[in-house]
């Protein structure tokens, strides 16, 4: 591809998000979409018709297209690691939602490939597109609320409020579950204040309504520098309308909250006071803090990142934001989270056989179970 020429991309898998990545990449300035592809020819073949976008069943003939620079993947999460493996090879750029793979070390090993091909590939974080978080990002970075302390990333929604028959979010292997499809997103804003996790001190995946799947994820990490962090998610939240993700970020000289709303930030005595953000509280809303778009679509963000990933392609100079070396970091701490909520399970059902039973057992209350109050 030509520097200054508008990359061809197609867009692979015509569910709901496919469709709205079709309709935002289609009316961009910095992506030109040159076909559809999707395993069901009755809705590539109505994407054709009614739209004039060329259908290609085949996801191996998309990728050997020359006219093709990229593809943004909207596939059930368990093929992203073999079609974007496949599209590196043949040196396109990816766009990929999330989670990336279901395997940290998949993960890693792509964003390798794709950094060293000097390819973009970006996931589809779209939070990080959202102004208020951006901004808390901003301030993270500049040293506002001084050294970070704790970091406590909560997401609530009414997703499965009920027992349900089964689908791709009720298989843990389609990157179904409350983990992997919900708490995926706080996670990962967590992971960019903040970074990686060394441990997963404790965990639980509760299930309330599900069978194959959690419902719930409840989890305590720790990063570096002495850094502690909380997960607090729940997809059988009826309170909520939507999904609300929020996180509260504590620092030696303030604390941070911010949602998709608004910001607001306490900034002490020992805090650094920058302009617009003076000492106590300062409250930002969303419609101050977003920068507007060619073309909505659900939100700002949905079109941010679309347009940020084309634009990456021409500028050459790898991912904007959400880059495939973050979405690893997201994946890792996700697999920590299982690990430990598993490795608790055997713990409790572990029970020698020389205890006698006739007394109460006494459960020595972890920093999880204080938290939870269990």
């Amino acid at each position: 591809m030509i520097q200054s020429e508008v990359p061809g991309v197609v867009v692979v898998g015509l569910g709901k998000m496919g469709i709205s990545h079709l309709a935002i990449a289609n009316a961009s300035r910095h992506l030109r979409v040159v076909g559809v592809c999707d395993s069901s020819s009755l809705v590539g073949q109505g994407v054709e018709r009614y739209c004039g976008i060329r259908f290609i069943k085949d996801y191996n003939d998309v990728i050997a297209m020359p006219e093709v620079d990229a593809v943004i993947i909207a596939t059930p999460t368990r093929v992203h690691d073999m079609m974007v493996s496949s599209a590196l090879e043949a040196r396109k750029h990816v766009f990929c939602e999330k989670p990336m793979t279901l395997s940290a070390a998949a993960s890693r090993a792509l964003a390798d490939t794709a950094e060293h091909a000097g390819l973009v590939g970006q996931v589809g974080y779209h939070n990080r597109f959202v102004g208020t978080f951006g901004e808390a990002k901003r301030l993270i970075d500049l040293g506002v609320i001084g050294r970070v302390r704790h970091v406590h990333a909560e997401a609530y929604g009414p997703v499965v409020l009920r027992p349900t028959a089964a689908t791709w979010r009720s298989d843990p292997k389609e990157g179904g579950g409350c983990l992997y499809d919900y708490a995926a997103h706080p996670v990962n804003l967590m992971n960019w204040y903040v970074g990686a996790p060394i441990m997963c001190g404790g965990a639980e995946l509760p299930q309330q309504y599900s069978t194959g799947v959690e419902d719930a994820v409840y989890a305590n990490l720790t990063f570096p520098n002495g850094v502690t962090g909380q997960v607090s998610v729940n997809w059988s939240d009826e309170t909520m309308r939507k999904m609300t993700t929020r996180v509260t970020v504590y620092g030696d000289g303030g604390k941070i909250i911010v949602d998709r709303q608004e910001l607001m930030i306490y900034v002490g005595a020992t805090g650094k006071q920058i302009d617009g953000y003076g000492e106590g509280w300062t409250v930002r809303n969303i419609t101050e803090l977003t920068e507007n778009v060619d073309y909505y679509l659900r939100g700002e963000e949905y079109s941010a990142q679309i347009d940020a990933f084309g634009r990456a392609i021409t500028q050459g100079n790898g991912a904007l934001e959400n880059g495939f070396a973050s979405a690893a970091q997201t994946d890792l701490t996700l697999e920590m989270i299982r690990a430990a909520a598993s490795a608790e399970r055997v713990h409790a059902e572990y029970v020698p056989a020389e205890v006698d039973r006739s007394e109460p057992v006494r459960r020595r209350r972890g920093l999880l179970a204080k938290v939870i109050g269990r």
